[in-house]
């Protein structure tokens, strides 16, 4: 614009050809963008569905990966298929990076894959085909389980062979081994993307994009299963029974589904994570878990009250007192919260930090090629040398589990009088401050359920306050407890 007023400028054109020699010099600066366009397009340009890069990183001897797969399973043969894409699409050379698949270790070789092994690739039964073969340089594991794969992992970080797994199992079980390994073996690079929420980069964000940044807070919807489950309780009024059989028929739930609903898979993968932002260790079995199974359709109705749903959100909190929490329990959402929009089988982690605020990351937490995307990503950043150190913040802060925050409190009782009197007594006993209290209109006097939601409280006081209610002649069972987001 500023050079075509210069133009007008400088040539004085009269007035009355105001409109023409606006338009006349506007065309000579498109043409002349679009002579810039196309020369950029030219050296970027496609040929033949090929992406060329100009200039193309070129893959030094020491990037080529020569892999050996452990598993060819569902995400094993994804992997397999999307490096074969890349490979033949040119997506590899366009970007430097540069892999191939030697061998892959299965159980059986006459089982039918469903995916096609091509010239070049090997499967093999014996491990040592590729733990033993030195010109492999890289293990991907996705066998899971923490028998096996420990011994396949373990090994190969001691025959300097850089490591990619998505077992958050193995590595909540062995997080500080692993650690000793790889301060033993510094050059072994070790990558496990796809170990929490399956397709969501959230271990790469944390490893790179909040370094110069300040967590204060990580919550997640880290559980397909759970989630799937507390949708149809909350759209359809289904009861903890039919939503799980469902999961169950669909192949979200396992036939033992303990590891999902009580649970303990996010309890895995919040340690992780609590790790990774904090740089705290936490052996995953101490981290306070209730998982969904007390979760009743009573319940979605009082939180419609409150405008808001029900998640089951893996936690790690930095306390006022600069102590970090860490836990795994269901809580009441507001509508308003990003965690809230999260449906069916999808995974979403809400990073707050000093400097960037509340970050959200969503997409699906499982699935043959939403898993295999991951372990990809994390094999092109080792091939290009872009890979971080696995566990590069370290801490001691304090733990401390006794959280503040607004709970929900739900009471099962048979009706008579004086109980809303006896309950506000039991919470100033307790020093519990009651923010409201809802019930719905009674239908069956023998059993009532009504809830108690309180100011900010610590844990330890709604624990003490829910033991002695169910003391209560009237209770006819535990209260239960959950926090409010």
């Amino acid at each position: 614009v500023k050079a075509q007023n210069r133009l007008v400028n400088h040539f004085h054109i009269p007035d009355t050809f105001k409109m023409l020699k606006h338009s006349i010099l506007a065309l000579i600066c498109f043409s002349f963008a679009c002579g810039f366009q196309q020369s950029l397009v030219q050296r970027l340009g496609k040929t033949n569905n090929r992406l060329q890069a100009s200039p193309a990183p070129v893959a030094s001897k020491d990037s080529h990966l020569k892999i050996g797969i452990f598993g060819g399973g569902v995400v094993g043969g994804g992997v397999y298929e999307l490096i074969q894409q890349c490979i033949e699409s040119g997506r590899f050379g366009a970007i430097g990076a540069s892999m191939e698949v030697a061998k892959i270790c299965v159980r059986s070789l006459d089982k039918t894959r469903d995916f096609e092994v091509k010239p070049g690739t090997t499967l093999v039964t014996d491990y040592n085909e590729i733990l033993g073969d030195p010109s492999i340089n890289c293990v991907v594991e996705l066998m899971g389980g923490v028998t096996n794969a420990k011994d396949v992992v373990f090994r190969a970080i001691k025959e300097k062979k850089h490591v990619v797994t998505a077992n958050k199992a193995l590595l909540a079980a062995f997080l500080p081994e692993i650690q000793a390994l790889l301060e033993e073996n510094p050059e072994v690079l070790f990558n496990f993307e796809a170990a929490v929420c399956g397709g969501i980069p959230i271990i790469h964000s944390l490893h790179s994009d909040f370094m110069a940044d300040r967590l204060k807070k990580i919550r997640g919807i880290m559980n397909g299963t759970t989630n799937y489950m507390l949708c149809k309780m909350e759209s359809e009024g289904a009861n903890y029974a039919d939503a799980l059989s469902e999961a169950q028929r669909l192949g979200y739930a396992e036939a033992d589904p303990v590891a999902d609903v009580e649970g303990h898979d996010v309890q895995a993968k919040i340690a992780l994570l609590a790790k990774l932002g904090f740089g705290r260790t936490i052996p995953w079995e101490s981290v306070p878990t209730t998982g969904i199974s007390q979760i009743t359709s009573v319940d979605f109705e009082y939180a419609k009250l409150l405008k808001s749903t029900i998640k089951l959100i893996g936690t790690a909190s930095v306390n006022k007192d600069a102590s970090l929490a860490v836990f795994v329990c269901p809580m009441v959402v507001p509508l308003s919260s990003p965690l809230a929009s999260a449906k069916g089988p999808g995974n979403m982690v809400v990073v707050d930090s000093v400097n960037m605020g509340e970050s959200t990351f969503a997409g699906p937490g499982a699935g043959r090629f939403p898993t295999a995307n991951s372990v990809m990503s994390d094999l092109i950043r080792l091939s290009l040398g872009k890979t971080s150190p696995a566990f590069p913040l370290s801490s001691d802060m304090p733990l401390n589990t006794d959280y503040t925050a607004q709970f929900y409190v739900r009471v099962r009782c048979s009706d008579g009088l004086g109980i809303i009197k006896r309950i506000g007594e039991v919470a100033e006993s307790n020093g519990i401050s009651i923010h409201s209290i809802l019930q719905n209109p009674i239908t069956n006097r023998e059993r009532v359920d009504f809830v108690v939601t309180t100011e900010d409280q610590t844990l330890s006081q709604v624990k003490k306050f829910a033991e002695m209610v169910s003391r209560e002649p009237f209770s006819l069972a535990p209260p239960f407890f959950m926090p409010m987001l």
